[in-house]
């Protein structure tokens, strides 16, 4: 439903990420990408240029890579940048994340789609109750988690971004409202807890001493 794996500090909110550099491909400086765009051809065409977003020590923190060729092989999205020339090079760049300033005009064409900064932020509602807040948006290649951090709660809840569990999402609202299994946020209790309680054992054996005492009165 959302529009990865973040390397370094994210860029600002005015910024949309693209696509993730998977691996080095060849020995040329070519990458495998990971797309989150829903128009690659476009967004990758030759001088196209992407913010990184990279740890801070890495020699290539501040700096953008401009498009070179962008491909498909075997369905696979291939890119090549300027001055990326090598398997060495490339492989410095792994795991960096690309994005590119965002288009105020534009918006998802997909049906119950949004942008990861439209999602961040957004008070979390179950039955009608603020629980949390969507702290960030996870990636995965399965499906998108919301990362929820549940209110006055120092940890993380990762809810699966799906219709089933995210039924609505109302940005305007400043929210998403959530219907989520039980034990998603919060334990369940112990099969322990759930099974009846013994009788009171020293009822219990007082009963047959009781039957015992009556028994030798009678024989008196």
């Amino acid at each position: 439903m959302a529009t990865g794996d973040v390397a370094g500090a994210q860029p600002a909110n005015t910024q949309l990420r693209v696509g993730r550099l998977v691996k080095a491909h060849g020995l040329k400086g070519a990458f495998k990408l990971e797309l989150y765009t829903d128009d690659p051809d476009g967004r990758f065409v030759a001088g196209s240029s992407f913010t990184l977003q990279v740890p801070e020590s890495s020699p290539w923190h501040g700096r953008e890579l401009t498009v070179r060729e962008f491909r498909w092989m075997n369905s696979h999205p291939v890119v090549f940048f300027e001055g990326v020339d090598d398997r060495t090079s490339a492989e410095a760049l792994v795991k960096a994340i690309l994005w590119i300033d965002q288009d105020t005009e534009a918006a998802p064409t997909e049906e119950d789609a949004w942008y990861d900064h439209q999602l961040v932020g957004l008070d979390v509602v179950r039955d009608g109750a603020v629980i949390g807040r969507v702290a960030r948006v996870d990636h995965f290649p399965a499906q998108d988690l919301l990362i929820v951090r549940p209110s006055g709660e120092d940890r993380e809840v990762l809810v699966p971004f799906v219709s089933a569990i995210v039924p609505e999402v109302d940005i305007a609202g400043g929210r998403v409202v959530v219907t989520p299994p039980a034990g998603l946020f919060e334990e369940l209790p112990s099969e322990a807890d759930d099974e009846p309680e013994p009788a009171d054992a020293d009822a219990a054996a007082s009963e047959p001493a009781a039957a015992d005492a009556d028994s030798d009165t009678r024989e008196d």
